[in-house]
């Protein structure tokens, strides 16, 4: 439904009958039925097919498009014309029209050799290669295997399959309404879907358990529910003084029933226990069940996956000020760790349910021993410490399940009956900043956790459904968050903002970015900037659905770089392709980062191998024994990485060449992925050689790596080995950014090479700063030396030099 009295009824074919279909509403309500116009399906198919048996391809057309000689040249390209060969050829290209007074680009021709089995996929495309992109969940679409969404043309379904409706009153989406085809043996009957309308109902009412001084008030946004039941008790026992209450409908009522139900009850709750019960239509649409437990999504503390929630008095967890300043984007360099592998096998004095927390945590980093300390990184990035969907308290988990949007983690807790999470998570990231390392957040909020209580709540308005009721399930996780719903969205800033607000973390990193949507992603933007000006989102910026590296480009997100990834691997092997290192070095500029710090480069998270398990020359896949090449791979892979444009992402380990024994998805493994520091002094070079480089990074020299604006192309200059990848880079060839200059050269080969560089070019004393093994230091590091032409390298070797002027 379009609005809560009209909507368009979809038949499963075409339907050319003279007289309208035989289609009746439940509860006896009056409808008129008429046929859609043709453009009507078209608007979000891109094509229709007419009565006469022609097919429409066409494009919405801004006004002041009018003139023919002002239109874009668009192309239709898919099945039928080769796809890329279209372009170019003036038989395909939109030309401007009007459909029904609207100004559009249009393509018209016979319909029949467009209509085939399987059905023929296309596309619009532009004259300069960029394919417009293809609404995620829109009619008539389809993913391929890569992951690219195509249109597609059903010649069933073409237009004549649409017919809308209109109502004699509102209907109260609190019930069960059902669309019924009159006729046949048996009566066939679908769900009414309330559509767009539905998904913008919104209130600006507070939301949770909220303490006002010596009352407190309950609301929950629920507007399918018919009954909503508040159950408290003192003490988290069963039973013990259980009281439940009968909410009542309270906010907006312009649609003939309130989407908030409320209770207020006369004293300050603090540290009480609750839950809802909601009931509610029994349709396709809805999980609604009485006997179900569900944790309120708003409450900021809990005892587990399954709730209860705790009511929390905001005037007790006030955030302590600090005076710590986020690094600016292109000086950071992130590392990414999980809370209980950090701690698990740290070297510090702590009980085994503090390692098991924020406490063990916290200790670590304030030792003097601490890993990111010697290691030296500005910036943190925390695998999910919001309350996830681990069923014990020892149980590990690497938390991408989310129960919870505003309670930390209860089995980082110490004791979360008593709220130490709150407290705890606070410390813990102000010892990070008392370290000089900012703090972000790996949230996810494209799917929930099990149990799914925003299931329970109302599974129509939060989640992503198809026409019979089943879950979208881009995720790979069983369900997808209809993030553009309004309250959905609402609930992400409101998280986010809480996380900033209460623990003062420094950002983001939105798991699977893309499923949210980037409309949704710019209104985070916006929202979370106006809380904290230089607050750091990153995405990810795929899911099985598709990649949105590319339309992010102009917002203020950055993402991570998938390609970037395959890229280095492929590289330290001795593949990819000058062409290829050339645009990574860079940072991916233009097509994926509008501007430097807008690509995340990285070899390894904490999804499938490690990086030396994936690399290694060891038959059985583990580099736990890494041969002498893996070693100086992991070197070569060092030096790209921290001289690449961008920002620098690791894994926690890598630096000491971690390995799970070549044993893929570990999350529920806390034996795999828990730290071995011990592995620091096994292999300390390379410890040392990432160590060192990140303090090059971030050194005064280093800054020629660290972009704020985008370069000029003359500010590089590359010479490759010949019938090789060896290459040498020339940092500020042009001395745009000062008269200092940096040199790097790489050799992924096996076997010695020449570089032929060029003498003018580089003529002038300079310093060799590291090698493929160490960095100078003391008295080496100041000896002055003229590079010689051509520059050799050793084998899986490299070399950095920075200009004496």
């Amino acid at each position: 439904m379009d609005t809560p009295t009209s909507g368009v009824c979809e038949l499963d074919h075409d339907w050319k009958a003279k007289q309208l279909p035989p289609v009746r509403m439940s509860g006896g309500l009056q409808i008129q039925l008429k046929r859609v116009a043709d453009q009507s399906f078209g608007n979000e198919s891109g094509y229709f097919i007419t009565r006469e048996g022609q097919i429409y391809f066409f494009l919405p057309r801004m006004e002041e498009d009018e003139k023919p000689d002002t239109a874009p040249s668009v192309y239709v390209a898919g099945d039928f014309n080769g796809w890329g060969d279209a372009i170019g050829d003036d038989y395909w290209r939109l030309k401007p029209a009007s459909l029904d007074g609207r100004p559009v680009y249009l393509w018209v021709g016979e319909a029949e050799p467009f209509v085939a089995s399987p059905a023929k996929r296309f596309k619009f495309v532009t004259s300069g290669g960029h394919w417009l992109p293809v609404p995620a969940g829109g009619t008539a679409t389809v993913v391929d295997v890569d992951g690219n969404r195509n249109r597609i043309i059903d010649g069933d379904r073409s237009g004549f399959h649409l017919f809308a409706f209109e109502l004699e009153e509102v209907i109260d989406p609190s019930k069960p309404w059902r669309m019924h085809w009159q006729g046949g043996e048996a009566d066939q009957s679908v769900p009414v879907r309330p559509g767009r309308y539905f998904h913008e109902l919104t209130t600006d009412l507070p939301m949770g358990a909220v303490v006002e001084r010596l009352q407190t008030v309950f609301r929950i946004f629920a507007p399918r529910a018919q009954r909503v039941e508040l159950c408290l008790q003192e003490r988290n026992e069963e039973p013990f003084q259980l009281v439940r209450h009968a909410m009542k409908r309270g906010g907006d009522e312009s649609v003939g029933h309130g989407p908030v139900w409320e209770l207020t009850l006369p004293a300050n709750l603090h540290g009480w226990f609750y839950w809802y019960h909601i009931d509610g239509p029994k349709d396709e649409f809805g999980l609604f069940d009485p006997k179900q437990r569900i944790l309120d999504p708003y409450a900021l503390a809990t005892m587990g996956r399954e709730g209860p929630g705790i009511v929390v008095d905001r005037e007790r967890i006030k955030r302590r000020p600090s005076d710590f300043k986020t690094p600016a984007w292109q000086d950071l360099i992130i590392c990414e760790a999980h809370v209980r592998d950090l701690a698990a096998m740290a070297p510090i004095q702590a009980t085994e349910a503090e390692r098991r927390g924020f406490v063990g945590m916290k200790k670590w980093v304030d030792s003097p021993a601490s890993y990111f300390s010697r290691l030296g990184v500005n910036c943190v990035e925390l695998q999910p410490v919001q309350e996830f969907d681990n069923e014990g308290k020892e149980d590990y988990h690497w938390g991408y399940m989310t129960n919870s949007y505003f309670a930390p983690e209860s089995s980082y807790a110490q004791d979360p009956q008593k709220l130490t999470g709150i407290g705890e998570l606070q410390d813990l990231v102000e010892a990070f900043h008392r370290r000089g390392i900012a703090v972000v957040l790996d949230v996810v909020y494209n799917h929930v956790g099990v149990p799914g209580h925003l299931m329970f709540i109302d599974k129509l308005y939060y989640f992503t459904l198809d026409a019979g009721g089943a879950f979208s399930n881009w995720s790979g996780c069983g369900n997808d968050l209809r993030a553009d719903a309004a309250m959905a969205t609402r609930l992400i800033i409101e998280s986010c903002t809480h996380l900033i607000e209460t623990f003062g973390v420094d950002g983001f990193r939105f798991d699977l970015a893309e499923l949210l949507g980037t409309a949704v992603l710019k209104k985070i933007e916006v929202a979370l900037k106006k809380v904290k000006s230089d607050v750091i989102l990153i995405a990810e910026p795929w899911s099985f659905r598709g990649h949105i590296a590319g339309e992010l480009a102009e917002t203020g997100w950055a993402s991570w770089n998938d390609g970037y990834r395959r890229f280095l691997k492929d590289y330290v092997g001795g593949g990819s392709s000058q062409e290829t290192f050339e645009y990574y070095l860079k940072g991916s500029p233009w097509h994926f980062a509008h501007w430097p710090a807008q690509s995340v480069n990285y070899v390894e998270s904490h999804d499938d191998c490690t990086w030396i398990d994936e690399i290694t020359e060891n038959t059985d896949g583990s580099g736990h024994l890494p041969t002498a090449n893996d070693r100086r791979r992991t070197h070569l892979m060092a030096a790209v990485l921290f001289s690449s444009i961008g920002v620098p992402m690791m894994a926690a380990g890598q630096d000491f060449l971690r390995s799970k024994h070549g044993i893929t998805n570990t999350y529920l493994r806390g034996d795999l992925n828990a730290l071995d520091y011990r592995r620091m002094e096994r292999f300390p070079g390379t410890h040392a050689y990432f160590a060192d480089w990140i303090a090059f990074r971030k050194s005064a020299a280093g800054r020629l790596f660290r972009h704020f604006s985008r370069a000029s192309e003359s500010f590089f200059q590359f010479w490759f080995g010949p019938d090789s990848m060896a290459v040498a880079v020339l940092f500020n060839a042009d001395k745009s950014r000062g008269s200092e200059r940096l040199l790097l050269a790489i050799n992924p080969q096996l076997e010695d090479v020449e570089v032929e560089i060029e003498v003018n070019a580089t003529k002038g004393s300079w310093v060799r700063v590291a090698d493929q093994e160490r960095f100078t230091h003391g008295d080496e590091a100041r000896l002055a030396v003229t590079l010689p032409d051509p520059l050799w390298l050793p084998a899986l070797g490299c070399g950095l030099w920075r200009s004496v002027e």
